[in-house]
Formats: C-alpha cells, structure tokens, sequence
C-alpha cells in the first residue's frame, strides 16, 4: 500500500513511491608539469655572460633544483629553480647591457 499525504486542498491522496538516490564520487588525478631547473641556460649564462659571478650562482640553484626535484621535493626544486631563473635574467640584462655599452665605446673611439 502507498502512503497518503494531504494537499493544500485538504483532500487525501496516494502519494508516488520516492526515489532512492546515489551518490556517486569521483576522484580525479591532477597532473602537475615538473618543475623547470633552466641548467641550459644556467649553462650558457655561466660560459658566456657572467657578470659579478650572476651565472655561476644561476647555475649553483639550477642544480639544486635538478637534485631536488630528482628528490620528489617538489616544492624545493621549484624555489630554487625560481632563484636560478632570477639570476639568469639578471646576468642576461647585464650581459646585453655591457655589450651594448661596449659598442657604443668601440664606435666613439673609432670615429
């Protein structure tokens, strides 16, 4: 037998089985990219432009960064590879600047 309920009416009636609900979960797997360690251009910055030593200190992190990470620290790889990004912009910016500084000596002496 179904059970009764009441209307605003005031009158009875048969009221419809309610329905089972499922919850249903789902786990999703986020997939993070590794953390850039920038050894190659660490590399460069230390062979071809290393004012005040800015590229020898890019490339200190970028390998403490590539340790790190071979750790599973994902969050240490990540800072020192956000250290050694730093220095290589820096020692890039100097690097470009000295070289332009150097042209402009080189054609002021040569005219």
């Amino acid at each position: 037998m179904q059970p009764m309920a009441m209307n605003p009416a005031g009158q009875w009636f048969e009221q419809a089985p309610q329905a089972q609900r499922v919850v249903q979960y789902t786990s999703m797997s986020v997939t993070t990219d590794p953390p850039r360690d920038y050894i190659i251009w660490s590399l460069c910055c230390f062979l071809y432009s290393n004012p005040c030593c800015l590229g020898l200190a890019a490339l200190i992190f970028s390998i403490k960064s590539r340790d790190r990470k071979m750790a599973g620290d994902v969050e240490g790889a990540r800072h020192y590879g956000s250290t050694a990004r730093c220095y290589n912009i820096i020692s890039s910016v100097l690097a470009g600047i000295l070289v332009l500084v150097f042209i402009i000596i080189l054609i002021t002496v040569t005219t």
